[in-house]
């Protein structure tokens, strides 16, 4: 099938695919792009990678282009560099018997695209392109499930999915990014396979649930992965917030679960730490749930438990230490908003200084108007944070250590208690000089005496 390829698509990246191509097919190899590039391309993106399929061997490559990285020479992949851009070079092959649920355990070049195609995931990734002539190569009748919107697996859903178990999360990624609807095939599988994802590395699992959280509708992913049974495997905490009801008062949309997802859509600026504080914040509420006399739920102390079950959650998936303290930290401090308009002055500067903060203030706008839809206190520090001018660091202290040891004060705790009090009152602005200051320690110490 032959195509007219939009002028958008063939940019710097392209021509030089297709240089590499033209490189190849004049050596006597077929070669084309392939997978993600040719679906994107019907659907009308810019392409930022291209993996090309190739009848040329991995000797065969290196001996054609002087630059290249092996990255997985041993399947039959090498790494064409070309001024800076990157370009995976596979070579056909066919793949047989996957005992680790992930890696084949025998794989077998061939000439034949077809044989290669169908050893892919989905029909929307098993098509090639060749530049030179502008045909498409789909044997899976991927095009047709573009257009009517529907991801099917290339041949039987449970063999595909045996194969690699990650694919299991990737059919929910894929269907949520591009608005595709799951066959039945799909659809029946994946719950007798889910418990299988526990065999996968958590890093891998990490992986693709980040590309979830920050793309398009992450609560329709969460919903679907529920749905399959997925969710009880990999985050069974986030599955059992579903039932979990809420004081309507404060949460007239729904429970736990409905809240949290309404939270995740509503992410303006998606990050994995904003994303994974949202998944998380809510965490704590099974453990510390309570009924008063008249039957409302209540959850005090959740944001305490919370942090340490965020934590685990993210110990166990291999996430980095500043990610773990930066997301727990925003789950352990979501509730302090809500009295932020009652501290005294000291206390919101403290909070509004820390590196955290601009994180845990859009954590706290998307719980509002996910939830009552008050944003009082968030419009307060907006409004504090422009009387600042947007500098929220705190002013350098007063009196350090130095200064009180030099007025006969001994080092210890009582030491550190003056010291924050006094650049309590020097943001209050009670005290406004270090003379002031000192003069403020002499009389303490005289009351003390």
């Amino acid at each position: 099938m032959k195509i007219e390829v939009a002028s958008s698509v063939k940019n710097v990246l392209y021509l030089k695919g297709l240089r590499i191509v033209d490189r190849l097919q004049k050596a006597g190899f077929f070669s084309c792009f392939a997978g993600g590039f040719v679906r994107d391309m019907l659907m009308g993106k810019t392409p930022h990678d291209i993996d090309i399929a190739t009848q040329a061997k991995p000797e065969e490559i290196l001996e054609l282009f002087p630059h290249t990285h092996q990255v997985g020479a041993s399947f039959g992949v090498i790494c064409v560099i070309d001024d800076g851009d990157q370009f995976e070079l596979a070579t056909f092959r066919e793949e047989r018997e996957y005992s680790d649920g992930r890696h084949p355990d025998r794989i077998t070049y061939t000439n034949d695209p077809l044989l290669d195609s169908m050893r892919r995931d989905f029909t929307i990734n098993a098509m090639f392109f060749d530049p030179l002539t502008e045909d498409i190569y789909d044997y899976h009748d991927g095009c047709n499930d573009l257009r009517y919107g529907r991801l099917r697996c290339v041949g039987e859903a449970k063999v595909r999915f045996a194969e690699d178990y990650l694919r299991i999360m990737r059919a929910v990624r894929f269907a949520v990014r591009f608005n595709l609807e799951i066959d039945k095939d799909i659809s029946a599988s994946i719950p007798e396979l889910a418990p299988c994802l526990e065999l996968l590395s958590k890093e891998r699992i990490r992986d693709e649930l980040n590309k979830i959280l920050c793309g398009l509708r992450p609560s329709r992913a969460f919903r679907m992965m529920k749905e399959l049974k997925i969710l009880d495997v990999i985050l069974p905490d986030i599955a059992a917030m579903s039932g979990l009801e809420q004081p309507v008062l404060y949460h007239p949309e729904g429970d736990v679960f409905e809240h949290t997802m309404l939270m995740l859509d509503h992410m303006s600026f998606p990050s994995p730490r904003l994303a994974w504080a949202i998944l998380l914040h809510d965490v704590g509420k099974l453990k510390t749930q309570t009924f008063g006399e008249d039957g409302i739920p209540h959850f005090y102390g959740h944001e305490t438990s919370g942090k340490d079950i965020s934590r685990h959650i993210m110990t166990e998936y291999k996430m980095s230490s500043d990610d773990i303290n930066i997301v727990s930290a925003a789950v352990k401090n979501h509730m302090r908003f809500a009295h932020i308009d009652k501290m005294k002055k000291a206390k919101w500067m403290r909070i509004m200084s820390e590196e955290n903060f601009p994180l845990e203030l859009e954590l706290h706008r998307i719980d509002c108007i996910s939830s009552n839809g008050l944003l009082d206190n968030y419009l307060l520090c907006l409004d504090r944070i422009q009387a600042l001018s947007g500098a929220l660091k705190l002013p350098p202290p007063l009196l350090i250590g130095r200064d009180l040891l030099e007025q006969g004060m001994k080092s210890g705790p009582y030491m550190g208690q003056v010291l924050k009090q006094i650049q309590d009152l020097q943001l209050e602005g009670t005290l406004k000089s270090k003379e002031e200051a000192l003069l403020f320690v002499k009389e303490l110490q005289h009351s003390k005496s």
